[in-house]
């Protein structure tokens, strides 16, 4: 099996080496990213909610742009939310600032009991621009 085509975000490769994935990887024309979390440089999460959903994206934002994407390119979506009920009228608020305008990606949700002390993590696949 060739080498993954990995791509990691500027200043945090360390941080991903330490637990063992990859942040993204190229495969088919298209960018697999793992699941990003609202992650301080240290990795502890940010305690705020809207903050830490705001963190989230930006760590997602990173990771595209290390590939050379936006969130324009962005085709599916799944969110993990603990406690949905409580979490997502605050994800809701905070999402259109980075979703874009229509046609949107596809969304999945889930609830989820534990995410590693973070409230929320978002995981896409997008198009990778022609080479």
């Amino acid at each position: 099996m060739p080498k993954r085509d990995v791509v990691f975000p500027e200043g945090r490769r360390a941080l991903y080496e330490r637990n063992r994935y990859s942040p993204a990887v190229r495969a088919n024309g298209l960018l697999f990213v793992s699941g990003q979390v609202g992650s301080r440089d240290d990795g502890s999460p940010e305690p705020d909610l809207a903050a830490q959903i705001r963190l989230a994206f930006d760590n997602l934002n990173a990771v595209l742009a290390a590939a050379g994407c936006t969130f324009d390119d962005v085709v599916d979506v799944t969110v993990f939310m603990v406690d949905p009920e409580r979490t997502i009228d605050t994800v809701w608020q905070v999402l259109p600032a980075y979703w874009g305008d229509a046609p949107y990606p596809t969304l999945t949700g889930v609830g989820v009991t534990w995410l590693y002390g973070f409230q929320f993590e978002i995981k896409v696949v997008a198009k990778l621009p022609p080479a």
